[in-house]
């Protein structure tokens, strides 16, 4: 009697152990302001993190340029995404993204660089100039920095090179006089770039870029997804995860924290792929 009343629990927990699970998958996509590859290397580790930390199947995804990227956050294409503060605002209002979390004690600043042997020593001396950006939305490294040429009335010539890197790059081989980027994407850039660019102009800050998720995205799952970020920021182990991303922590965060960058108006611009 012993034997069988063990035998039928063993076959009690080999038949529970062999029933698949099926965790819930999410697509996390990331602006793509750098190669894909290094994209991937950077954020895969925070992926597995949020993935083992919440027991659902997270995908990296990046796309080959930020008008791909931005048309993919047009049709809904990613459950939970990073996007740059004007992507943010657009899609917040067109799609429904929502706002989840974002970088803690930071601002984003837009930056206008030049080779560190160029003459041009004032954005003034850029009048006339062909000058490099990621793309038409961008928020800093585009948008901002061009606002502020035409403000302060230099004409220029935008010539839009798909991410933060070949901006870098196209500056530092006297491709173009000056390029827009941003303080995290050029501290990362490759030292033998880097080391040959040179700071012109740095704007005010503003609100940095915004982990938002899908409207379509359970409260529960949002939940555990915050979670996993907010208990990554305050796992001192993990810190090189976050010094991957150049990240300092995430906190927790409501469409409202982008009123600023909806108070400059620029939600209102027609695009042609929204």
């Amino acid at each position: 009697m012993a034997w069988l009343l063990r035998f039928a629990l063993l076959s009690l927990f080999v038949g529970v152990s062999v029933i698949p699970t099926h965790a819930k998958t999410f697509t996390f996509a990331v602006v793509p302001q750098q190669s894909a590859k290094k994209m991937a290397e950077a954020w895969q580790p925070l992926i597995d993190y949020v993935s083992n930390y919440t027991g659902f199947e997270v995908n990296f995804k990046t796309a080959k340029d930020i008008p791909t990227f931005e048309a993919n956050l047009a049709d809904g294409n990613y459950d939970i995404a990073y996007m740059n503060p004007y992507h943010f605002v657009v899609f917040n209002e067109s799609v429904g993204y929502r706002a989840l979390a974002r970088q803690s004690n930071k601002e984003i600043r837009g930056l206008v660089v030049v080779h560190k042997d160029s003459p041009i020593n004032s954005l003034a001396d850029l009048n006339g100039a062909e000058i490099a950006f990621p793309a038409p939305a961008a928020f800093a490294a585009s948008i901002i920095t061009s606002a502020h040429l035409r403000m302060n009335n230099v004409a220029f010539v935008p010539r839009y090179v798909n991410s933060h890197d070949s901006v870098y790059l196209a500056v530092q081989r006297g491709f173009f006089n000056a390029g827009g980027g941003i303080v995290r994407t050029l501290s990362s850039s490759p030292e033998d770039v880097k080391q040959d660019l040179r700071v012109l102009w740095k704007s005010k800050g503003y609100t940095p870029h915004a982990i938002a998720t899908h409207s379509n995205m359970a409260l529960a799952d949002r939940q555990a997804i915050l979670n996993a970020l907010l208990a990554l920021s305050n796992d001192s182990s993990k810190s090189w995860i976050l010094d991957g991303i150049g990240f300092n922590g995430f906190i927790a965060s409501n469409d409202s924290d982008w009123d600023d960058v909806r108070a400059l108006g620029i939600a209102s611009l027609s695009r042609p792929h929204l």
